[in-house]
């Protein structure tokens, strides 16, 4: 007696799952689930439509998992990674924190300091900043963007217009040293270079499964000076490309800061 089919629902979650595992033809996918291409098209359809995978001609990519499961991964890097950018954090700064897990991390190593403005557009920072009256949280409105919870749009980039921060860090989930920052949607790859070019000081923050990876087909420039924070203790022999402006984590805060072959105290306009 043959097994019933499964319903839609149940039918889409097992499809995600058999892309994230590699298989991506369309015709593969419906010989796999005993349905229609058309089927499957409608479904991948579906699933594109929520964040879960990209379309690409005769197939789908994976593309993004939940906040929640980005985050257990090299958590201990990540975390590594927040402590030593909250260490470059002066008391009374503006701080623009980007979307993202590890720049989360980096909330939570704020959200004890007093006087602190911090400005993001990062469901994971409004989460650890939110119960803390020492920092003073604007949050950038626009549309929530699923599944990396990311707020964006036109919206976003006009209140970028109006500040100008101390410091700006960025998430990444790619970092390539002649392309920029991989990005997983073209909107959000204009947000974060909007946010690049807004404050005094830029950082990107990226554990080492992030250098050299191009996981998506967008891109943020990294067309001006910017310090690379990661916990790859060989970064400047395995990648060379990022050795002059790369602050180990883990390592004693810079003192000047190095960017570029310029020195810099951390101060606006220095």
């Amino acid at each position: 007696m043959s097994q019933p089919r499964p319903g839609t629902r149940d039918r889409r979650a097992m499809l995600l799952e058999a892309v994230r595992d590699g298989s991506g033809g369309i015709a593969e996918l419906a010989e796999e689930f005993g349905v229609s291409e058309s089927t499957i098209r409608r479904d991948l359809a579906s699933l594109a439509g929520a964040g879960h995978v990209v379309r690409t001609y005769g197939g789908a990519l994976d593309t993004e998992r939940s906040p929640h499961e980005k985050d257990r991964e090299h958590a201990a890097a990540k975390d590594a990674i927040a402590r030593q950018a909250a260490a470059l954090v002066r008391d009374g700064e503006v701080v623009l924190l980007d979307a993202g897990t590890t720049t989360g991390r980096l909330a939570r190593h704020l959200a004890h300091r007093e006087g602190l403005t911090v400005v993001t557009n990062g469901v994971n920072a409004i989460r650890e900043l939110a119960g803390f009256a020492g920092i003073d949280l604007i949050v950038l409105g626009g549309r929530l963007r699923h599944p990396n919870e990311a707020i964006l749009g036109e919206s976003v980039l006009a209140q970028l217009r109006h500040i100008s921060p101390d410091r700006v860090f960025l998430g990444a989930d790619g970092l390539v040293a002649d392309r920029g920052l991989c990005c997983p949607s073209l909107e959000q790859s204009v947000v974060k270079h909007a946010m690049l070019h807004a404050g005094g000081e830029a950082y990107v923050l990226a554990d080492h499964s992030k250098l050299d990876q191009a996981p998506f087909s967008y891109w943020a420039p990294l067309d001006r000076e910017y310090r690379l924070i990661t916990d790859e203790p060989k970064v400047d022999v395995t990648y060379p490309q990022f050795a002059e402006s790369v602050i180990l984590a883990g390592t004693p805060e810079p003192k000047p800061e190095t960017v570029g072959g310029a020195a810099h105290d951390g101060r606006r306009g220095s």
